[in-house]
């Protein structure tokens, strides 16, 4: 059977040899878009937590959070291998000593990769530099997630985001100059988002030659400014079924090279006013695959060869 995407946990699996699993971290780290930096309040989808739900509370040091997910997860998959994963909020956006300071602490026994997650417009070559050494010095991968969702600068202004296309342009290829891997968070049903804008997303990422893409389904959460806009029905979103025609389209518009860490996102049930349809996520995985399967699609298909 022909492979319909480039899966990341193969891709782990043929890089480090066994199954990795990755850790969050959580560190007392805020957002320029929240602080007033930028602007107040964060993206209109972020909720006072920020996006990251399964993990522990930031007081607690890193190595600690990752002694007590390592030790729950070796004992569930009898995993050996790791990633510590910086997760929530904006992990660059912190004086450069402390910054290195929570990188090295999760330089533990265990740990194969390093990855960082943090907006286009917070990732200077200082950051960089400090990653830089400490992969070669520790002998110890680097990736780093970038916040992207879309191409749409018009959205982009929409969900007050804080930055436009052209900054993810320019943090994608300072971090291409450095050799570390670089995944991309793509939200697939926006509001004022369309199939066109799915399509050039995929494109874009394709020529930018990212290694890696993570793909969102948009949640909604009390207390945000979505939320209030979901309450009061100003905003439309699109349908399950348009959603899995939306993955499709993206993934035959992908570079068959890139990796697909997800297809779909997951949320908390607590205080969420919007999460998938109200369906599992595995079943939507499923159901989007065996489409995929039914029509003949596959990653990179549209794709000039």
């Amino acid at each position: 059977m022909k492979v319909l995407y480039n899966e990341y946990s193969t891709y782990l699996k043929a890089k480090y040899g066994e199954k990795v699993y990755k850790l969050p971290i959580n560190i007392p780290v805020t957002c320029p878009n929240r602080d007033g930096t930028i602007s107040y309040g964060g993206c209109t989808f972020c909720a006072q937590n920020g996006t990251g739900f399964e993990m522990l509370d930031n007081s607690i040091s890193v190595k600690e959070q990752l002694r007590r997910n390592m030790e729950y997860i070796s004992k569930k998959y009898k995993a050996n291998k790791f990633i510590a994963y910086f997760q929530n909020y904006t992990n660059t956006y912190l004086e450069l000593d402390r910054f290195q300071k929570y990188v090295n602490e999760a330089i533990v026994e265990g740990i194969v990769e390093i990855c960082i997650s943090t907006r286009p417009d917070c990732i200077g070559d200082e950051y960089l530099e400090i990653l830089y050494e400490v992969q070669k010095e520790k002998n110890i991968n680097i990736s780093i997630e970038l916040g992207l969702q879309t191409v749409n600068y018009h959205t982009l202004i929409d969900i007050n985001r804080g930055h436009t296309l052209a900054e993810f342009l320019d943090a994608a290829m300072r971090i291409k100059k450095y050799g570390f891997v670089i995944c991309a968070h793509v939200i697939l049903n926006l509001p004022g988002d369309n199939i066109d804008d799915v399509r050039e997303t995929a494109k874009i990422l394709s020529i930018m030659k990212v290694d890696q893409v993570k793909l969102h389904s948009l949640y909604i959460m009390e207390d945000t400014v979505m939320g209030e806009l979901y309450k009061k029905n100003e905003i439309s979103l699109i349908s399950k079924d348009e959603y899995v025609h939306r993955v499709i389209e993206f993934l035959e518009n992908l570079n068959k090279d890139i990796v697909v860490q997800r297809l779909i996102g997951r949320a908390p049930k607590e205080n969420s006013l919007f999460v998938n349809w109200g369906i599992s996520w595995w079943k939507i995985k499923d159901e989007i695959l065996c489409k995929m399967e039914k029509q003949g699609s596959y990653q990179g298909k549209k794709r000039c060869k």
